[in-house]
């Protein structure tokens, strides 16, 4: 039984792999801005004793120490620390996007998971079985640029450089630093970042979502599975590969997926 705590964890991806955690017997620790949404995850979860849910804003270092010391309080040690909070911005460019926008991403991805990935390593690195820490690739990661996503995709972008950073700097201990690459991935954080005001570039934008997309319950079982997994410094776990992405295309001639649909009829959609 391990012990894994994932930022941003009541809702999308970040519930969907406490779940999957949960069900293969481990101890997991969710966090959200909000007691509220704190509150609904734990509900959702029903995870008795082995699940802890704590309120933290990632931007802040205190907040996030806070969450370690909570969760090694109650479960004894931290083995997995999986930085998955983010927000995005407007679908919009650079020149009208607000500021506090563009702060607020900038403070959540970048700095939210460079706070995290300082705590997890410190307190693992006092631990003598060690641990692993994981950051999120997103949009932008693999150098793809779009116009209206300067700012998010900046941030995964400089995600990728920090994961290969501290591999380097960590790769004579105990700690493993690695990657989790979801893909294309239905949840409120997609749709809100690719959506945009302009409806016929956003049915074009769906055909390929379509295509290449999974939903939550299709991409968390594997990523939590290989996150246990792995032992090579380093490691990225990708869900959509090259190889994915083109027999998605292929078959795309003989069958129409759609994953869409269900989340864009939801009412609440927010991501900040």
């Amino acid at each position: 039984m391990q012990t894994i705590v994932i930022t941003g964890s009541t809702r999308g991806i970040g519930l969907g792999l406490a779940r999957e955690f949960l069900r293969g017997g481990h101890n997991v620790v969710v966090t959200g801005r909000s007691q509220a949404a704190v509150d609904r995850a734990l509900a959702d979860l029903a995870g008795g004793d082995r699940v802890l849910g704590l309120t933290c804003d990632v931007r802040s270092m205190a907040a996030q120490q806070a969450v370690w010391d909570q969760a090694a309080a109650k479960f004894g040690r931290v083995d997995m620390w999986i930085n998955n909070a983010a927000i995005a911005t407007d679908r919009a460019l650079l020149a009208d996007l607000p500021v506090d926008q563009i702060e607020q991403t900038v403070a959540t991805n970048l700095l939210g998971t460079l706070y995290g990935c300082k705590v997890a390593i410190a307190g693992m690195l006092k631990q003598p079985e060690g641990g692993k820490v994981y950051t999120f690739e997103g949009f932008g990661s693999d150098g793809i640029a779009r116009p209206g996503l300067s700012t998010y995709g900046s941030t995964k972008r400089a995600i990728r450089y920090l994961t290969a950073s501290l591999a380097k700097e960590y790769k004579d201990t105990k700690v493993l630093v690695g990657s989790l690459s979801p893909g294309i991935v239905a949840t409120d954080l997609l749709l809100y970042s690719s959506k945009g005001d302009d409806p016929a570039a956003w049915e074009k934008a769906k055909r390929t979502l379509n295509i290449l997309g999974d939903t939550v319950e299709t991409v968390c079982p594997y990523l939590a599975r290989e996150a246990l997994a792995a032992t090579k410094q380093g490691a990225m776990i990708a869900w959509l590969t090259p190889r994915k992405a083109a027999g998605r295309f292929l078959m795309s001639f003989f069958k129409k997926r759609d994953i869409l649909s269900e989340l864009e009829a939801r009412p609440d959609l927010t991501v900040r």
